[in-house]
């Protein structure tokens, strides 16, 4: 909490893929200390149960086609917050230097003498796949993993083809829902069997996760069939025939989930009771 005269502070801080207790310590420690919380769409509300009563809480989400406040706009109330003495946590879904635009915060924080730190957060790809029981990596199946967004600045989807159909490897797409058909499309297009194994993971490591399974070749219809929403992240590689015997989160009745709810709770109470 500030104090009288003291700088203002930024805290880039990663809230990971959703579930609370993937949250580090110092994410924890400065959530319940922060004057601001400045957060995004993706951070889920368990994280934000850890907010302390007495902070402000500012929502800058961004959606497809949906911005509560452009970047620059965030960048400026960053500026801002800070410039007036108070600890703020910019707080982003999954690891904020991973497709989260903290470098970009940070130039501008950087650019107005704004003293700032990182704590860096679980990022989808690890934390998604692993509650999907898809391992990125194995010695049987991929040597190497390649992180892509399947949503760029211009809102076009205009990936690395060559670079992503090369065997024995896993591919991790962000925010590649929308495109689905066109990714699956490209893969073979660009010579990736049509059989080769993908996975759409919806709302990974909470209580709503679903996690649909098919190969190139039928995938963009059985997502279809499926409904999924965002957020989902996309897995493509051998890897994902593991999903059938490696998957082992059961999200309705998760106990890492709903004990933590129950946490952040208690926590909030304590926090009333010591006003």
């Amino acid at each position: 909490m500030k104090t009288a005269g003291s700088p203002g502070r930024v805290f880039l801080v990663g809230a990971g893929p959703g579930d609370p207790e993937l949250l580090t310590l110092r994410a924890v420690r400065l959530l319940e200390r922060a004057d601001v919380v400045v957060y995004d769409h993706l951070v889920s509300s368990a994280v934000l149960g850890f907010v302390s009563t007495s902070a402000e809480r500012i929502y800058a989400g961004k959606r497809r086609n949906e911005h509560t406040m452009r970047q620059e706009q965030i960048n400026a109330l960053l500026v801002k917050l800070a410039q007036e003495g108070k600890q703020v946590v910019r707080l982003k879904g999954g690891d904020p230097f991973i497709f989260g635009r903290g470098g970009e915060e940070l130039e501008t924080l950087a650019a107005h003498g704004v003293a700032f730190e990182v704590v860096p957060g679980v990022t989808a790809a690890s934390g998604v796949s692993s509650y999907a029981g898809i391992p990125l990596t194995h010695r049987d199946f991929a040597q190497s993993c390649i992180f892509v967004t399947g949503h760029l600045k211009n809102g076009t989807a205009d990936l690395d083809w060559p670079s992503l159909v090369r065997p024995r490897q896993t591919v991790v797409i962000y925010m590649g829902l929308g495109g689905l058909p066109e990714i699956c499309r490209q893969m073979v297009l660009h010579g990736a069997p049509p059989t080769l194994g993908i996975a759409v993971v919806q709302d990974g490591s909470i209580a709503t996760q679903r996690v649909v399974t098919g190969t190139l070749n039928d995938m963009a219809e059985r997502v279809a069939q499926a409904g999924l929403k965002s957020p989902c992240l996309t897995i493509i590689g051998e890897v994902v025939k593991l999903h059938a015997t490696l998957e082992w989160f059961r999200p309705v009745t998760s106990r890492s989930v709903r004990d933590a709810a129950a946490t952040a709770q208690r926590h909030h109470q304590a926090d009333a009771i010591s006003l």
